[in-house]
């Protein structure tokens, strides 16, 4: 009985106030990837299994080891999502989208499941911001995605973050350099993890992406691949690098990065930090042109990223970036007795009506505790409601700030309020005024 009151492993409670950041941050994503004409799609928390099996790959640690899968009870297979891309092409084939005007531009938030060892950054439960680029082909699409990414990073308050690219080919040219990769690997074979002497058989570049320090340091000293790229590759991987400094984004190619996921060809790239330890990498994507072949739909050229919205927090954190909390409670009214109560019901409806924030009293206190919890939830004005008030057909309205008070008919109240939020913003953007010494 005791689980029943604790998380399960790996996952987190977001609780009031911290989520009030999480929505800022998801907000500035969305709107963000507006600017580059992305809607945000919305797709089940899970697919078949096969969905993943078909493009995530059979290869990858993911689908190996961390898939949450599972027969439901009409004995379909059903897995939890590891990642977005593959529902979302799943999604883009079923309802036509791959049918009609090109580029389909989408983006998404949600949460994400794998099953491995909860750390810092990565738990078994969480939460991804990303877009999907549906139907472009051309590289300076490469660019306007990395792009795209940069800004996301920078709006939400990332600082020193640094941008790494690579090209993996095509499946064409891909062939010479995993012949390469094969031979090589073959040739230390026996200090390679198990995991690692599985993939040499069915697919040397995953061995690149090993976190064994073993096969890490092997994996250094590897054949890299932009020295096996077909001409076609290598002019698409110089183009996009034209672009990427023609929008005045710097760059560092590293022949090393391959991602995770078997589905990528091309372009790959990731955005990383030195101020998060081992989870450096903030985000990751590229090109994957031959997915939505693969998955049944007309072969259709595509490009996206991820990124992880805890690792990001945690990136944020680290860096003392400073995220605004909850814009809290705007008035907060302190009946006393029945028919102020019931008064007091009247002006919240009416009050909020306007869009103002305001709580009373749920839990019968007194006035002094009314005025404690007040205080506790960061009130920015508060407004006593009693016998004398209803007779009179007055209020002070006080600001708990300054403690200064003011008094106003009650049927004026929405209007005193504004007027004194109003003139509360504008002496705070003073004092910012001045003590920033303009």
């Amino acid at each position: 009985m005791a689980e029943i009151n604790r998380a399960v492993k790996g996952t987190n409670d977001i609780l009031p106030g911290e989520s009030s950041k999480w929505q800022l941050i998801e907000r500035k994503m969305l709107e963000t990837a507006e600017l580059y004409g992305f809607e945000e799609i919305r797709v089940p928390v899970f697919e078949h299994t096969e969905v993943f099996l078909r493009s995530v790959g059979d290869t990858t640690d993911v689908v190996q080891k961390e898939m949450y899968t599972f027969d439901d009870k009409g004995g379909r297979s059903i897995t939890l999502r590891p990642e977005f891309t593959a529902g979302v092409i799943r999604s883009a084939i079923e309802k036509g989208l791959i049918n009609g005007p090109l580029p389909v531009k989408t983006c998404y938030v949600g949460g994400c499941y794998r099953y491995e060892k909860p750390q810092a950054g990565r738990l078994r439960e969480f939460h991804q911001f990303g877009v999907e680029c549906i139907g472009a082909a051309a590289p300076n699409a490469d660019a306007e995605v990395i792009a795209l990414a940069k800004q996301v990073l920078t709006t939400v308050g990332v600082e020193k973050i640094s941008l790494r690219i690579n090209s993996i080919g095509c499946p064409e040219c891909r062939k010479d350099y995993v012949a390469a990769l094969k031979a090589y690997f073959s040739s230390r074979r026996d200090d390679l993890c198990d995991t690692c002497k599985d993939r040499l058989e069915r697919n040397p570049m995953r061995i690149l992406d090993c976190k064994s320090p073993v096969c890490h340091e092997i994996a250094a000293h590897a054949p890299v691949v932009t020295d096996y790229l077909c001409r076609d590759c290598r002019d698409h991987f110089e183009a996009v690098q034209r672009h990427l400094r023609a929008a005045g984004i710097d760059f560092t190619v590293d022949p090393q990065i391959v991602r995770g996921l078997d589905y990528y060809t091309r372009t790959v790239f990731e955005f990383v930090s030195g101020d998060i330890g081992a989870q450096s990498t903030v985000c990751g994507g590229g090109r994957y042109d031959g997915l939505i072949g693969q998955m049944g739909g007309k072969p259709t050229p595509s490009l996206g990223f991820a990124m992880g919205i805890e690792r990001l927090m945690l990136l944020l954190e680290a860096q003392k970036t400073e995220l605004p909390l909850s814009a809290g409670c705007d008035l907060y009214l302190a009946p006393m007795g029945e028919q102020a109560l019931t008064k007091a019901s009247e002006l919240c409806a009416l009050l909020r009506a306007e869009g103002f924030r305001v709580q009373t009293d749920l839990c019968g206190r007194g006035l002094k505790a009314q005025m404690k919890f007040a205080d506790k939830i960061a009130a920015k004005y508060t407004v006593v409601l009693g016998d004398n008030e209803l007779l009179n057909g007055t209020v002070n309205l006080k600001n708990m700030k300054t403690g200064e008070e003011s008094v106003c008919p009650i049927d004026e109240l929405p209007q005193a309020l504004l007027n004194a939020l109003q003139t509360a913003a504008l002496d705070a953007l003073t004092d910012t005024v001045e003590q920033a010494g303009f």
